[in-house]
């Protein structure tokens, strides 16, 4: 590509397609490796499972694995075990969870509570909550997340292949959803690597991240069209490259101070011991980063691939539409 071409315009271009293959490996190993997490453990919970959730009051000290390792014996479940403190401060508390379909009897809870008195006999223990949770509930909840993902990818394609019709609008669809399809991989897949539950917080995650990660590459696309008439003669390589190259300064300084943002709310999060939201913003992390990527340097390569693949190799286009 001449960089006399680029000379018109009031900025460093840099050529991104000029990596399109180091891109697409890229991308493919960390859908791959993402997939693969699967196999090394991935907890559902118990929200969408179904079982019983026990809330205890306490003195002293209390050792989760030692709990869950007996409860599990008991039962003969998952049993999760998670120590707090109770919203006055004034004592500790411990949640424990029970993986069931039926939840448990309440002479089974006796058990229960029977087992850790006689583990921790100087605990002072009390049950403050005890709650079923239904897994027809959060299997309606769970299908609903799934429902809006798939109705919110097809309103995306419509909307993209229509406003952005004059760079080939299906493709551009396409292209933006499988780089968020893509995105939404390696979130998981990070989910899975750092040990969080599949829980609300993820399908917060992936609903947070189906407007925020797809909003970068309609940036991109609104660059490619404005430049159409300037660059028009240009190859479709250099197109891109000039679209995304006025386009890095803003998506890097967005990205960059959200992910901040997240980092600084995991820290405290982190120094607190609130786990909850923890399981939310690391995620984001994830996802925000895989979204820049994505936005940047895959979609809009594989774009170009898509149309030198039907003959388009050069900008044919004389005029853009502003807009709208």
């Amino acid at each position: 590509m001449s960089s006399n071409n680029y000379e018109k315009f009031d900025v460093k271009v840099r050529d991104f397609c000029g990596r399109t293959k180091i891109f697409f490996i890229v991308t493919l190993s960390l859908v791959v490796l993402s997939v693969l997490s699967t196999f090394t453990g991935v907890d559902i919970a118990l929200e969408f499972k179904g079982g019983t959730i026990i809330t205890y009051s306490y003195e002293g000290e209390m050792a989760e694995s030692d709990i869950e390792a007996e409860l599990t014996k008991l039962v003969g479940s998952g049993v999760r075990a998670q120590q707090g403190e109770s919203l006055n401060g004034s004592g500790k508390t411990m949640t424990i969870s029970f993986t069931s379909t039926e939840g448990l009897t309440a002479e089974r809870q006796a058990e229960v509570s029977e087992t850790i008195k006689g583990m921790y006999p100087d605990s002072n223990l009390a049950v403050l909550d005890s709650n079923d949770v239904d897994a027809r509930s959060g299997g309606e909840f769970f299908t609903k997340c799934i429902v809006a993902a798939i109705f919110a990818a097809v309103v995306l394609i419509l909307y993209i292949a229509f406003r952005f019709r004059m760079i080939s609008g299906w493709s551009s669809g396409v292209c933006a959803i499988v780089g968020l399809i893509v995105t939404l991989i390696v979130t998981y897949g990070g989910v899975a690597l750092c040990g969080f539950d599949i829980d609300s917080n993820f399908m917060a995650v992936i609903l947070t991240l189906l407007g925020y990660a797809v909003n970068d590459t309609i940036v991109i696309y609104d660059r490619i069209r404005e430049n159409q008439e300037r660059c028009k003669g240009m190859s479709i390589e250099e197109l891109v490259n000039i679209s995304n190259s006025q386009s890095l300064r803003r998506t890097m300084r967005t990205s960059i101070t959200t992910v901040f943002a997240m980092i600084a709310v995991s820290v405290v999060a982190g120094i607190m011991g609130v786990n909850s939201i923890l399981s939310f913003s690391i995620p984001m992390v994830i996802g925000i980063i895989a979204g820049t990527f994505n936005s940047m340097c895959f979609v809009p390569t594989l774009w170009v691939f898509w149309q030198k693949k039907r003959g388009n190799t050069t900008v044919k286009y004389v005029k853009a539409k502003k807009a709208v």
